[in-house]
């Protein structure tokens, strides 16, 4: 009776195609159906002892799960899910790559030389002389600015009641001349007009030729206090805002 109620079962699994279900859902429909008939065959007339198996159904169910295995295998490896993503191995060797340290440069940019250009105007005396100024100050502050900026240092010795001397300060007090004077040179204007032994020795230490000194004495030195000319020796450009422009654009670098 255990044969006649399986051979049915057995036949429709069979006559059943194997596209009507997905392969993931096979091993659950067939188990399930051999379970069924296991429990038809319990609760029908049978002619064995109570307790003791039957031989035939269990060999039967046994070839029934043997022959799904390799189904299920051959499922688990087809399926899309148990081989790896492309895309994620790539992403996985992209983010193990090392990424490429960016190198700093560590050398500094040489700084541009300050230019007298650059720079804002050197202040401009007004006209006259200090006779109570400290000449070897003032032309120590000149010198110490002129080796920041690279602007000459223009010496001036003269005297107030000196006329020429006012001629030469009206020409610095025009715009173009300031400008040029600003640009380029330090002005310094030390008073030899009165009884300064010190100012006298500052005119006798940046003109040493001696002699009378025709005034004023303009004489001009670089940031290192060198003298690249001196109007004692040369003498004096004309005292017009042609000549002195002339005279400051020539020295002025």
């Amino acid at each position: 009776m255990t044969s006649r109620i399986l051979r049915p079962v057995r036949a429709g699994h069979a006559a059943q195609p194997r596209s009507a279900a997905p392969r993931g859902v096979r091993l659950p429909l067939v188990a399930a159906a051999v379970v069924a008939a296991g429990l038809c065959a319990a609760c029908g007339p049978s002619t064995e002892t109570v307790g003791s198996a039957s031989p035939t159904t269990a060999g039967q169910s046994a070839e029934a799960l043997a022959a799904l295995a390799p189904s299920a295998s051959a499922s688990t490896e087809a399926s899309p899910s148990a081989s790896a993503s492309p895309s994620a191995s790539a992403t996985a060797q992209a983010s193990s790559s090392p990424t490429p340290s960016r190198t700093r440069s560590t050398s500094a940019a040489p700084k541009p030389a300050r230019t007298s250009t650059a720079s804002a105007p050197a202040r401009v005396p007004g006209p006259g002389y200090d006779s109570s100024a400290d000449g070897q100050k003032q032309i120590d502050a000149a010198l110490a600015a002129a080796k920041a900026d690279g602007r000459m240092v223009l010496l001036d010795f003269g005297a107030n009641w000196c006329g020429n001397c006012k001629a030469a300060d009206k020409v610095f007090a025009q715009p173009q001349t300031t400008a040029i004077l600003g640009a380029s040179y330090h002005l310094v204007k030390i008073d030899i007009g009165g009884n300064s032994s010190a100012n006298s020795a500052l005119l006798r230490k940046y003109s040493p030729s001696g002699g009378t000194y025709t005034m004023p004495v303009l004489i001009v030195v670089n940031s290192s206090g060198k003298v690249r000319t001196d109007t004692h020796t040369t003498g004096n450009p004309s005292l017009t805002a042609e000549g002195i422009n002339a005279f400051l654009r020539k020295w002025a670098s």
